[in-house]
Parts: structure tokens; C-alpha cells; sequence
């Protein structure tokens, strides 16, 4: 929880943080429509699961757009980076990131535990 906090009060690393966004988003602006549209899409979906400041999950949109660039200079179409399952390669995605899912998941099973008292 420090962590959170000393990035999250962190004007300086703040700033950062926004020029980097604001550089991100004008790279994805310059992909081709469809790998924009994708990538705005999940990019929607995975912030729903976003824990904390989302610092996890910007390291993940930035390799997401490293991965649709190289797709998209190498003339394939944008599903056959996604896959036609995108909300399961969005999973994938998901993995090794510190989301709600996890902590949604936790209290399920220790409210259950509590309760039985296993």
C-alpha cells in the first residue's frame, strides 16, 4: 500500500507518467483503423479490472501497442495478432497484472472459509 502512495502523491513521476500516456495514445491514433478500434476496445475492457494507480496495466497497454505495431507494419490483420477469442487473449493479457478479479476472488473464498470455517 506505501507503493501506491508514494507514486500516487509523486508530482514529479505523475508528470512522467502523463507525457508517456500522451505519447502512447498518439501512437495508437496512428495505427491503421481497425487495429485502433481493437485496441481502444480492449483497452476499455481491460480498465474495468485496473487495481491501485493502473500502473500494471499500462505496462501492459504499452506492450499491446508495441505488439499491433509490428502486426500492422507486418501487413496482418489485426485478429490474427487477437486471435477471433479478443476477451480470451485479453485474459492472457490479464495474467500476470494485480486486478479487482483477484481481490473479488480472495474475498469469495475467504468470506466462505469465514463463514464454514475452513
Amino acid at each position: 500500500m506505501s507503493e501506491f502512495f508514494d507514486n500516487y502523491f509523486n508530482v514529479k513521476k505523475i508528470m512522467e507518467e502523463k507525457r508517456e500516456y500522451k505519447e502512447h495514445m498518439a501512437r495508437v491514433k496512428a495505427l491503421p483503423e481497425d487495429y485502433r478500434y481493437v485496441f481502444e476496445k480492449i483497452q476499455e475492457h481491460m480498465w474495468r479490472f485496473a487495481t491501485g494507480a493502473g500502473y500494471d496495466m499500462m505496462r501492459v497497454h504499452y506492450d499491446l501497442l508495441e505488439l499491433f505495431e509490428a502486426g500492422a507494419a507486418e501487413g496482418k490483420q489485426v485478429l490474427e495478432i487477437t486471435g477471433e477469442d479478443v476477451a480470451a487473449f485479453c485474459e492472457e493479457l490479464l495474467k500476470n497484472t494485480s486486478t479487482y478479479v483477484e481481490d473479488w476472488r480472495e474475498k469469495l473464498n475467504r468470506d466462505i472459509h469465514k463463514k464454514i470455517g475452513k
